[in-house]
Parts: structure tokens; C-alpha cells; sequence
């Protein structure tokens, strides 16, 4: 029997998820719940849940404050969330399982089906440490990419380029690295936008920072690992301003 705990500031969305629980109560007992990051803190290191249901906003400091003080995470953390988009932003680069609220009861059975899969792998611990170094605001971020075989963390910086060929985008990296990730570029897009990475062509994602020149007749961007992007002509105004005040033109 899996042990898990509740903690958010709001007893509605306490008693919420504990009504949704029920309907695993042949694999999951719920051991407590609590309202503040000390609350949270006694509860894990009493119970030791193999899951805890944590809501970013806490009575005295945030879920990230609380994972910090505990160290040491051997649990599966499902993140319960308002509209906050730096938290968001962070959730999705360290590809962390969050809700919504007000909790929707179909993506909470995903959630749980999904934290149910991976509460025993090591990918957990990974994760965990992309998060907290992104909320410490350190100026490099850093990206989660899953395969059949492997997680990765990956600096930002080190991420070249995207490309993309049906459900599948390939993440080309510094030193000639690549990983084949199951994942839409689309969802690449809309990830590191704020980071620099812009779209330049329907199968194509760059890092700016990465952009050596744009051969304008050919309407081609040459990377500085010498490899070639085509621009959509659509595109192709954007690019000209964007690597005009970048510097190098061809």
C-alpha cells in the first residue's frame, strides 16, 4: 500500500483531493494532511509517504521552502498549483507532474496513474534537483528530456537546436550530443520562448544564442556547430531584425 500525504494552505482543495483519493483506496492510504511548511515537514518526517500531494502557496513560505528543508527527497511529489507562471515554468522544465486549480478530477487520475508508474525510479531524484536548482534562480536554467532508456538535465545554454519529424523532435546539444525525445516541438516553443529559442521554421526551433549568421538569398541560418536551419519565408523578416541586433550578417 502506497502512503501518501496532503499539503496546501486551502481546506477546500485539501478535502477536494482527499475525496478524489478515495477512489484508490485499494493502493494509496492517506496518512495526513497539513497547511504550512512546518506542518509538511513534521508530516513527511513522521509518516515517510512514498507521495505527497504539494501545493506551491504555504502558510509560512512556498512547497519549495519545504522541499528544501527536508534535503534529503525520497518520495514522489505531485505539485497542486494556482496560475503562478514562474512555478509553472519551472514545473515544466524539470518535467514535474502539477495540477491545476480548481482540481480537475480526469487530470488528477492522470496524475496519480503517472506518479503511481514512477514512484520507485531514480528519474524522481533527477527531477527533483533540475526543480529546485531552476527556483533558486540561478541565471542558467536547466531541462528535462526523457527517452525510453535515459533522463537527462540539460544547462539551456547547451541546447543548439530542435528538430522536428513527426511526434518525435531531436535536441541537438554542444559537442555534437543529441537525445530523440517523443515529445511535439510545439511544446518546446512554448517552454523556452523566454529563454531565446524562437521558431524559425515549422520543423525547426533555435537558441538564439546559438545563431552565427542568415545567408539571406537561401533564406538559411548556419548555427555555431556549423550545421544549417532553413527560415520559413513567413519568418524570415523576424530573423533578419533578430540577428541584425544580434551582430554577424551574411
Amino acid at each position: 500500500m502506497i502512503k501518501a500525504v496532503i499539503i496546501d494552505d486551502e481546506q477546500s482543495s485539501i478535502d477536494l483531493t482527499s475525496a478524489l483519493l478515495r477512489f484508490y483506496s485499494d493502493r494509496i492510504s492517506l496518512a495526513g494532511s497539513g497547511n504550512s511548511v512546518e506542518e509538511g515537514y513534521q508530516l513527511i518526517r513522521m509518516h515517510k509517504p512514498d507521495l505527497v500531494f504539494l501545493d506551491v502557496h504555504l502558510e509560512g513560505g512556498s512547497g519549495f521552502d519545504l522541499l528544501n528543508k527536508l534535503g534529503s527527497i525520497g518520495f514522489k511529489v505531485v505539485f497542486i498549483t494556482a496560475h503562478n507562471e514562474f512555478a509553472l515554468r519551472a514545473l515544466r522544465y524539470s518535467a514535474m507532474d502539477y495540477l491545476l486549480k480548481p482540481l480537475s478530477p480526469l487530470d488528477f487520475s492522470e496524475a496519480v496513474r503517472k506518479a503511481l508508474q514512477a514512484i520507485n525510479h531514480d528519474e524522481v531524484t533527477l527531477q527533483m534537483k533540475t526543480l529546485l536548482h531552476n527556483m533558486g534562480m540561478q541565471q542558467q536554467r536547466k531541462v528535462v528530456f526523457k527517452t525510453q532508456e535515459k533522463i537527462y538535465s540539460i544547462d539551456t545554454f547547451d541546447i543548439i537546436r530542435f528538430e522536428s519529424e513527426g511526434s518525435y523532435t531531436t535536441v541537438y546539444l554542444s559537442e555534437g550530443k543529441k537525445i530523440i525525445v517523443s515529445k511535439i516541438i510545439k511544446e518546446f516553443e512554448e517552454m523556452l520562448a523566454p529563454e531565446g529559442f524562437i521558431r524559425v521554421h515549422q520543423s525547426h526551433l533555435i537558441n538564439r544564442n546559438h545563431m552565427f549568421c542568415f545567408e539571406k538569398q537561401d533564406n538559411l541560418i548556419t548555427m555555431k556547430d556549423s550545421s544549417t536551419v532553413p527560415v520559413s519565408t513567413r519568418k524570415k523578416e523576424m530573423v533578419l531584425h533578430l540577428i541584425q541586433s544580434q551582430g554577424t550578417m551574411k
